[in-house]
This record gives C-alpha cells, sequence and structure tokens, in this order.
C-alpha cells in the first residue's frame, strides 16, 4: 500500500513544513560553527548574539533593509503582521469582531489610502529599501512557513505600502491622537513617556560626552522595542526601533548618538462644528461634508465573513468622530503631509557631526518627540521636535480644549519652522534632561524663556518630580562617570517624599491616632527608596493615593525654584486622615505596614514573576515602571522602562544597554534568559559592536 503526495495535498504541505522546519534546525544548530570569511565580504550576514540580537551586515543599503525585514519576522513574525493588518484597517476581515473598531479608527483617519500616496512620494532610492524590507518579511515567511502562527499568514505579502501604513498609525494616530482620547474628546497627554540625558565634558568624570537612553512604553503590542545593529556601507549604526518601522528610532554609532521622549507637544485639535442642511456653517455659510461609504468585512466565529458599511464625512478639518444634537466634532491632525519619517531617522543615523545631524533634523518629517543628543566631539543638545501648529492666538491650555469649527480664523494650515522651536546647544550647566517636562526645564539655571515662544508651543504646567530627580541627580554631582550615570538610571528615590516626609511624620505623631502613629513610625525608618526590599513605600505611595494631590502643598511650584517646589503640607488634618486610611488599606492588604516594596510590586514578563524595584508617577522615582493590580492583590508590571542604553563617546565608544522583556516575541526564538533577571537586579549589560566580540558570543549566523 503507497501514498501519492499530488494527491495528499493536506499531507504534502505539513510534510514540506516539516522539512523546512527541520533543515532551519539545523541550519541554526551548525551555523555557529560554521567559518564565512569569503561570505563575510560579498553576503549579506546575520549575526545572532546570545540575547537574541541582530548584528546584520549588509553588502548595500538595499540588502540591509531586506535583512532586517527578515531578521523582525524571525524574533516578531506573528506580532508583526498582525500590526500591518491592523493599519490596513482590516484586522477584522482577517481576526474577528474584536478589531472593528480598530479598523473603524483606521479607515476614519484615512490611513490606507494615504500610506500609498507616502508611498509615491518617498525619494525613489528609499522606496525601493521600504520594498526590501517588505521582501525581506515575505522572504521569512515563505521559507519558514512552520514558524508563523497560521491565522496571521493571511496578512502575506506584504509591501512598502503596509510599512508606512503602520508608521503612520504608529506616530500620528497612536502617540499624537489616539482612539482612546478621541472617545472621550480629551486632550490628555499619552500615558507614554521616557528619560533622557546629554552629559557634556565638562560635567563628565571622563572628559567626554555621554547619553542616556531610557524610553518607557507599554510592554506590549506596537510599543515594543526591536534591538539590532545595522552594518553596510556608510551606516555602522545601533540602538533600537519599534517592531514593524524598518530604521532605528533610537540609536547611536562610533560619532554621535540620540534618544527621544515623548514631549508636551500638542498635534491634534478637535473642532465642534454646527451642523446645517446637510453640511456645517463656516464664516457664515453653509459648507458641504464630503461623505465616503466604505464596507467594512468582519470574519465571524464560524469563518464566514459578513460586511458592514462605514460611513467617512470629513470637514475641512478632518474626518468627522462623532456626532450629537446638531453638532459634530471633527479632528485635524499634524504630519499627515510630511510622510518621510523614516528616511530622516535613516539619514539621522548615518550623520557623524551636530552640523549634519541638525541639517537632518531641519527637515522636521518626525512629527514629534523631544531628541537628546550628545557626540564624539563634545557637543550636548535639546530639541523640542514637533510640527506643531501655527495657530492664531490662545495658549496650549486653550486648544486642548474643544475650538470652535465655524470661522476660518481657528483652522490652521502651516506649522513652525526648526528655527522657531525650542533648542539648547552646550548649555553652561554642562547637561540636559528631559523626563516628559516641557522644553523650558532642561537644565538649570534655566537656558529657555517660555516667554520667548508663541504660548501655545509647550505646556507651562509645573515641573513634576520624575523629572525634578532627573534634574537634581545631573546637578548634584559635578563629575559623573560612566558607572555612575548607571547608577543613578537606576535609583529608585522617591522625590515626593523628600519634600513631605518631614512635615506628614511629626502632623501624624502630634495629631493621628494609633494606626497614624505605627504608620509614622514606619515612614521614619524607611530609606525613601522603592527598591524591592524597601519598606515603607507602599504606605507612603498609598498615602499619596489617598490625599488631594492638587491642594496637599502648602508652597506651589514656582519657575524660580524648580527643584526644590512644590513643599510642605497645606492641610495637615486631611494628611492624617489619609495617612490613616491608606494604612488600614496596606495592613489589609499585605498583613503589616512596613511590607517589602517587592512583594506588593513585581515585575512581571510572560511566566517570570520578581520583585519590583522602581515606581510610577507621580511618586517622582527616576526608575519608572507602571503597574496594574492583579486577582492576587499585588500589582504587576504592564510598562515603563523598557529598553535602556547608557552611551560614553571615548574612542572606542562604551555603552551598555538592555531590552527589558527580551528581544523576541516568537515562541520559537530560543535566546539567552536572562534581561528580566537583570533588570530586577538593576544590572545593565555590556554592548557587543565589534565582530570580535560578536562572534564570541555567537548564538547563530544567518547567511541571506
Amino acid at each position: 500500500m503507497y501514498f501519492h503526495l499530488s494527491k495528499l495535498p493536506g499531507l504534502r504541505s505539513k510534510l514540506s513544513r516539516l522539512f523546512a522546519f527541520i533543515l532551519g534546525v539545523i541550519c541554526f544548530t551548525i551555523l555557529p560553527t560554521i567559518s564565512h570569511p569569503a561570505l563575510s565580504q560579498k553576503a549579506t550576514e546575520i549575526l545572532w548574539d546570545t540575547y537574541g540580537v541582530p548584528h546584520i551586515y549588509g553588502k548595500d543599503s538595499k540588502s540591509l533593509f531586506q535583512a532586517f525585514g527578515w531578521a523582525q519576522m524571525h524574533s516578531h513574525g506573528d506580532l508583526l503582521l498582525r500590526l500591518y493588518g491592523q493599519s490596513r484597517g482590516r484586522a477584522a476581515e482577517y481576526w474577528g469582531k474584536d478589531y472593528l473598531e480598530s479598523d473603524r479608527w483606521v479607515r476614519t483617519m484615512g490611513v490606507p489610502e494615504r500610506a500609498q500616496k507616502w508611498y509615491e512620494a518617498q525619494d525613489a532610492e528609499f522606496r525601493t529599501y521600504l520594498d526590501a524590507f517588505a521582501a525581506g518579511i515575505n522572504a521569512y515567511a515563505q521559507e519558514n512557513p512552520q514558524l508563523i502562527d497560521d491565522a496571521v499568514e493571511a496578512v502575506l505579502p506584504v509591501n512598502g505600502v503596509d510599512i508606512l501604513a503602520h508608521c503612520q498609525r504608529v506616530l500620528n494616530f497612536t502617540f499624537i491622537v489616539n482612539q482612546q482620547t478621541v472617545a472621550g474628546i480629551s486632550k490628555k497627554l499619552y500615558s507614554a513617556g521616557s528619560n533622557g540625558w546629554a552629559i557634556a565634558p565638562k560635567h563628565s568624570a571622563s572628559g567626554k560626552a555621554m547619553l542616556l537612553a531610557n524610553p518607557h512604553l507599554p510592554w506590549s503590542d506596537l510599543y515594543l522595542w526591536y534591538e539590532t545593529q545595522l552594518t553596510a556601507p556608510g551606516i555602522d549604526a545601533y540602538g533600537a526601533t519599534l517592531v514593524g518601522l524598518p530604521v532605528l528610532q533610537i540609536a547611536f554609532n562610533d560619532f554621535l548618538g540620540w534618544t527621544h521622549t515623548v514631549n508636551t507637544y500638542d498635534g491634534w485639535d478637535a473642532y465642534e462644528l454646527k451642523l446645517a442642511n446637510n453640511g456645517y456653517l463656516w464664516d457664515g455659510q453653509v459648507k458641504p461634508l464630503t461623505t465616503e461609504k466604505q464596507i467594512l468585512k468582519v470574519k465571524q466565529d464560524d469563518g464566514t465573513v459578513r460586511s458592514e458599511s462605514l460611513v467617512v464625512q470629513k470637514s475641512i478639518h478632518g474626518p468627522i468622530v462623532s456626532q450629537k444634537d446638531g453638532k459634530a466634532i471633527a479632528i485635524r491632525v499634524a504630519g499627515l503631509d510630511q510622510p518621510k519619517a523614516l528616511q530622516q531617522w535613516w539619514d539621522m543615523a548615518k550623520t557623524q557631526n551636530l552640523a549634519q545631524f541638525q541639517s537632518v533634523l531641519k527637515r522636521l518629517q518626525i512629527p514629534m518627540f523631544t531628541v537628546i543628543y550628545a557626540d564624539r566631539q563634545g557637543h550636548i543638545m535639546h530639541l523640542f521636535n514637533g510640527q506643531v501648529p501655527v495657530r492664531s492666538s490662545g495658549d496650549f491650555e486653550y486648544w486642548k480644549g474643544i475650538i470652535p469649527g465655524d470661522t476660518s480664523a481657528t483652522l490652521w494650515t502651516k506649522t513652525h519652522s526648526y528655527e522657531d522651536l525650542p533648542r539648547v546647544i552646550d548649555p553652561p550647566s554642562g547637561w540636559l534632561q528631559n523626563a516628559n517636562d516641557a522644553p523650558w526645564t532642561t537644565t538649570v539655571p534655566l537656558a529657555l524663556n517660555p516667554d520667548n515662544y508663541p504660548p501655545y508651543m509647550a505646556s507651562r504646567k509645573p515641573m513634576h518630580f520624575r523629572a525634578q530627580r532627573s534634574a537634581r541627580m545631573l546637578q548634584e554631582d559635578k563629575s559623573i562617570s560612566f558607572e555612575e550615570m548607571i547608577e543613578y538610571k537606576h535609583s529608585t528615590r522617591m522625590e515626593m517624599s523628600d519634600r513631605l516626609l518631614d512635615d506628614l511624620i511629626p502632623i501624624a505623631r502630634k495629631q493621628g491616632g494609633n494606626l497614624a502613629q505605627l504608620a509614622a513610625d514606619v515612614l521614619e525608618k524607611w530609606d525613601h527608596k522603592a527598591d524591592a526590599e524597601s519598606r515603607g513605600a507602599v504606605l507612603f505611595a498609598f498615602w499619596v493615593q489617598e490625599v488631594d494631590r492638587k491642594s496637599l502643598f502648602a508652597v506651589p511650584w514656582s519657575q524660580d525654584a524648580p527643584l526644590t517646589t512644590p513643599d510642605g503640607i497645606a492641610d495637615p488634618m486631611s494628611a492624617v486622615k489619609a495617612l490613616e486610611v491608606a494604612a488600614a488599606k496596606v495592613q489589609s492588604a499585605y498583613g503589616s505596614l512596613d511590607v517589602p516594596w517587592g512583594k506588593a510590586f513585581r515585575v512581571q514578563y510572560g511566566d517570570v514573576s520578581l520583585p519590583a524595584s522602581g515606581a510610577d508617577d507621580p511618586l517622582g522615582v527616576f526608575r519608572n515602571l507602571w503597574f496594574a493590580p492583579t486577582k492576587n492583590g499585588q500589582l504587576q508590571t504592564i510598562g515603563g522602562d523598557s529598553y535602556v542604553a547608557a552611551i560614553e563617546f571615548s574612542n572606542p565608544v562604551k555603552a551598555q544597554v538592555l531590552t527589558t522583556y527580551g528581544n523576541s516575541t516568537q515562541p520559537h526564538f530560543k535566546q539567552k534568559d536572562g534581561q528580566l533577571q537583570l533588570f530586577a537586579k538593576k544590572q545593565l549589560r555590556p554592548v557587543w559592536r565589534s565582530r570580535q566580540l560578536i562572534e564570541a558570543h555567537l548564538a547563530s549566523r544567518q547567511v541571506l
């Protein structure tokens, strides 16, 4: 009895996949032991180190992009394809009703159509790079079908337009404006954050400039960082990018480096329209709405697909997101006519000095993010980067509200030039920082006067405590070594506690009951840190949740004393009552007022759970972690510290890094475990940039 494979296509497919899987395992097993001196000269290679970081050597830029697409698929293939499917506005068609709201948002914002226009607007050479990145993704999927989830294969093949749609969804429709804020017409700044430092030679123990990159993002979805090294003629850069993007967003080379933080930037506005006669009032007349009908497809549980209509209406401001009682809200988003952010990041990574770097920055294609920069020549820079709308009047707070949409007086059509943006280069202090505070407090003494800029340029809110802790560490150490910079990066001291405990403890002892007295004893012994073993941090954090922070301080924040205000307790009785409530909650939840921080707060990713060291705003902890409650009463990480890079621009460059949650989400990708453990121990790991060091820590080699 025998079988003919041509008559059993399903079996043939499974056997083909099994053969490909076995072949792939063999290749990835034996290649590290094989030397390819000739291939290293002529071919494109990916050298995977033991932490799962791809070091890509491209014979030319096009080959480099293709290999980068291949590498991202190997590390994050399922996630990458799912993100691209969402950016097409077809995720519900692929995976069901859970993605329907996402599709409505993407389609209403016009992402797929605009992505095609962006693709056509790319420089011809860079367009070939986007195509090459997509080709690498498709090639990996074709060569390794058994390593890709069947559910996401429907997205294949991808193309350069998909990459730009994903870029647009990430930058313009997640970071600048996202679906959740629009749903409530809220202009609250997005919760993503970061720390960034640039230290000049005069403030450095080695006499070399240093850079600290420390973005804070959710530990999931489109926010995951991917660490890599890209090497080809004209480029040798190391850094990280968000999964699915083909260029490094945070990077350094032998000459310079930069990082980004989420700046206090308002790049979208909500306009209220007065509806009339199938249109809306505009300068005293009725202007028609444009209407387009689209079809959304939704996959059902039984595998069938149903269709539903989507009506997209637009005013001169932009798409309509809600209608009620004869009024509508339309939103206007900056940067939609600037399609070359990816090329700008690519060119930034190839620059070698400040003049070249600024020349690229002046394109202003990247729609937002602070730029913190340092280089080998000793220059440091802070740029409040972004496509800031030129508005007719009003301050930052005004434009966070709902704007009258019946007059051309409120409609902005241009954005500010590079020369208009707040910028500091080589300040007398010798250091620059940003921790998602406004640009005015990038260094102390203040180097920027907000009165010299339009009142809508950036927030003028008080400098928050994490930013104050950031600046305080830099200001108080006049000669910072590379090792000290890393130590400061891991600081968990709560700046807020330093302003309040000297008042709270005696007040609690004088006016509080027995529980408040016990709480005061715990707080007095506490080290003011959120380290895993710190006892008292949980109690203080619970107290902060109970008090009214808007009226807490006796002395408000002052621009004249940015690092010592606010201070003191305005209402002692309320503070003591809040302490008693907090103490009762801590006692009930954990059985002890001095429970260690790491028992209540856990660093968790996948199956690994470890005691946490770090905390979220408003406590003023530089080592930033975000927590969410679990069913067992603990709080576990959902975001915060993600990619970290500490760089000293010596010769050769000295650097240490960490990608907190590892460099892969694919179940087949076996990498050295331990980055989360290193994070829990407050440690970074060395960067392997030279070929000799990479091959000394080689896990596998791929020749393309």
